[in-house]
């Protein structure tokens, strides 16, 4: 299309103009910000524990018939697993970049599922977890005290019924993640030589907990077909004990002679973190960390405004001496790149409009690349959006590039027309006419 058609036509090229800056507005509104675009494949995380199995017992037991089931896994790239001597293995699958992160996980979820009829039975009973790895970081919450009432494993508790669900209801949040949890249990310390002169094992520990710290249905009274009743009463058992001295007093054996072998003749029960394989801090205070993941696609600004008001609500009914921090935020990073393509733009609009006017000495001339400069690029991101792109760092420098490369070009083009019109005194549309045959290919 030759330059000529929108000269001639103002009215739609000021109606084209209108809807290029809607366009763009709507697209600035809608793209996702994030640090660095999404080109990470996706990733799916498997979980399990083999409680008081060395690393080699974990990778031969738990480890390997995972792995032959996830063999041919479609969109599968590659797969590591890593076994530790607490029990614990990690195995995370990548998949292409182009494959779906929900039905991955789904498909590594029934495929684990085959394998668990060949996995020792406390491993299926501790659970296996299968979760889709999030590509980046967001921010990292700290619950923190000098309070010494609020010891690690109390933050850390804390934060798991009063903090993880409300972050994780928050649109566009994708996970939120416990880091060094350290959840109450009740540990049961061995005393083996007492055991061994009892002719016990732990086996017939394990036996005594699982028969006498259980839920059961103890059924109803009066229910028909009896006669003459004339009201049905639930019969309600003990369920689940809860203090260290009802563990104390689970009975392990009882002997001939009447006398009783209980957990407190052969260990030593204590209410205490249920796992010490991992700690957490914060400049030498004891904290809670958690680690927030964004979904792919959503908005990091947003995402991190939301969880900090969410926060702030929260913060209201912490005990006294119980504060958070963010020790890391990825925002602050993308709102000061954000702030600086700003600042860019205006100070790039301000040396047009001087530079024009200085050389030019004509305040109509400098009006036309304000006006115009500023549809280009809020156009791009109605472009973006329709390409797929986010607000990245990557973008962004493409968008500072581009300011530049406007500039120049409005300058160019109304130096050119002033030229023409002073050399062979041309009218404004004839001169506007000529400078843009001229210099339309160059442009473009």
């Amino acid at each position: 299309m030759k330059p000529g058609f929108f000269i001639d036509r103002p009215v739609f090229s000021t109606v084209l103009s209108l809807v290029i800056v809607i366009v763009g507005i709507i697209g600035l509104v809608m793209l996702p910000v994030d640090q660095y675009p999404q080109i990470t494949p996706p990733v799916v995380k498997i979980s399990a524990s083999y409680p008081g199995a060395s690393a080699m017992t974990v990778s031969q037991a738990v480890a390997t018939p995972i792995e032959q089931e996830l063999n041919g896994t479609p969109g599968m790239i590659y797969m590591q697993s890593s076994s530790s001597n607490s029990g614990g293995l990690t195995i995370t699958v990548t998949f292409d970049v182009n494959a779906n992160p929900d039905l991955s996980a789904v498909e590594i979820q029934n495929r684990v599922k085959l394998a668990e009829s060949r996995l020792p039975a406390d491993v299926v009973q501790n659970g296996i977890t299968v979760e889709k790895q999030s590509a980046s970081q967001l921010m990292t919450l700290s619950l923190l005290s000098d309070d010494p009432r609020f010891d690690e494993i109390y933050l850390s508790n804390f934060a798991t019924i009063n903090v993880l669900d409300v972050l994780r209801r928050i649109p566009g949040v994708g996970r939120v993640s416990n880091v060094g949890s350290r959840y109450y249990g009740m540990q049961i310390w061995v005393y083996p030589d007492r055991l061994a002169n009892m002719g016990l094992t732990v086996k017939d520990l394990q036996n005594a907990l699982k028969e006498q710290n259980s839920e059961s249905a103890a059924g109803e009274l009066g229910k028909q077909p009896v006669l003459d009743v004339d009201i049905t009463l639930p019969v309600t058992a003990r369920g689940r004990l809860s203090t260290v001295k009802e563990f104390e007093d689970i009975v392990v054996r009882a002997n001939p002679d009447g006398s009783i072998v209980r957990i407190r003749d052969v260990a030593r029960v204590s209410l205490e973190a249920s796992s010490y394989s991992t700690e957490s801090g914060l400049n030498g205070k004891n904290a809670a960390i958690l680690a927030i993941y964004m979904l792919p696609g959503a908005n990091a600004l947003e995402v991190a405004t939301n969880v900090k008001e969410a926060m702030k609500e929260i913060s209201q009914n912490f005990p006294e001496g119980l504060e958070y921090k963010f020790p890391f935020d990825a925002t602050e990073y993308i709102s000061q790149s954000i702030h600086e393509v700003y600042k860019t733009l205006f100070e790039a609009l301000f040396l047009v409009v001087l530079v024009v006017f200085l050389s030019l000495q004509n305040w109509r001339a400098a009006l036309i690349p304000t006006i115009a400069v500023p549809i280009s690029l809020i156009g791009t991101f109605g472009f973006m959006l329709i390409m797929g792109f986010s607000l990245n760092m990557l973008t962004l420098l493409g968008l500072i590039l581009a300011i530049g490369i406007v500039v120049d070009d409005a300058i160019v083009v109304v130096e050119n027309v002033e030229r023409l019109m002073h050399e062979e005194h041309l009218t404004a549309r004839e001169a506007t006419h000529k400078a843009m045959h001229e210099l339309s290919g160059a442009l473009i």
